[in-house]
């Protein structure tokens, strides 16, 4: 038999389906607090969007609180750790700041993200291997107060290699260059990224993506088993102008369940 032992076969002749990994999708509300800190005041409320997110069958909610709070800001962090009903991924630059925000906090993760004051959005990964020395204590205090460690990097071997040797927990894949890439381009990003995933198992390490995905790049990215984590804010906050924020993430969400379960 080519592809299936014939000890895998039972009774009835036929061989038992493989489960499915479940893979979850965290929404990122940052952008809802950019559109509230364009004109001032409490509108719109980043945690009305988490809750939307929640009922709308989100299984986490990110957010980002920058050196110069440009979106979110701490008093979000804190009524988000307090309030929502979903596990809070805190992404922070790797400062003794933000360190302390986070163990005053103690979101369920925190995700080391690099971080230039001058840039629009997250141009890239953390360089994981240049930056062992540095990174290394901030993670083992994250750890040592009971936060769960995700590196943001990009999908490289190396990078995941170093996060290893980091004992982070997590490993978050940069889809940046994926979504913008066309043709074979694409396909060569999107064989990076598996193959970093593959790294990622190999390593013990959980493997979560994001960066840039919508509607029409998610599925080849859900569709890879190791992953088990898509975080997209973006382009959700984006279409729930025209859709809803309901709306979005449902969609969202079936198109991860839909690649997921035909690959």
């Amino acid at each position: 038999m080519s592809e299936t032992r014939a000890d895998e076969i039972g009774a009835g002749g036929r061989a038992p389906e493989r489960a499915v990994r479940p893979i979850r999708l965290g929404v990122n509300i940052d952008h809802v607090a950019t559109v509230r800190n364009a004109r001032g005041g409490r509108h719109p409320d980043p945690l009305r969007a988490a809750r939307i997110a929640a009922e709308a069958g989100a299984d986490g909610i990110t957010a980002h609180l920058r050196e110069d709070r440009r979106h979110i800001r701490d008093d979000d962090i804190r009524r988000l750790a307090r309030e929502i009903p979903l596990p809070l991924n805190l992404e922070m630059a790797a400062t003794e700041e933000m360190v302390a925000v986070a163990l005053a906090h103690r979101p369920h993760a925190a995700c080391i993200v690099p971080e230039r004051r001058e840039e629009l959005t997250t141009e890239g990964g953390l360089d994981a291997v240049g930056g062992e020395n540095r990174l290394a204590p901030v993670v083992a205090a994250l750890k040592a107060g009971g936060i769960r460690v995700s590196l943001f990097i990009d999908p490289d071997p190396a990078q995941v290699a170093a996060a290893a040797r980091l004992e982070a927990s997590v490993v978050e894949l940069h889809t940046g260059r994926y979504c913008e890439a066309d043709g074979a381009e694409r396909d060569a990003e999107l064989s990076r990224i598996r193959e970093a995933a593959l790294a990622a198992e190999r390593h013990g390490l959980e493997c979560h993506a994001g960066h840039g995905l919508g509607f029409d790049t998610t599925g080849p990215v859900a569709a890879i088993a190791q992953i088990v984590e898509l975080n997209i804010g973006h382009f959700l906050v984006g279409e729930a102008v025209f859709l809803g924020l309901d709306a979005a993430i449902r969609h969202m969400r079936a198109i991860m369940t839909e690649a997921r379960q035909s690959r």
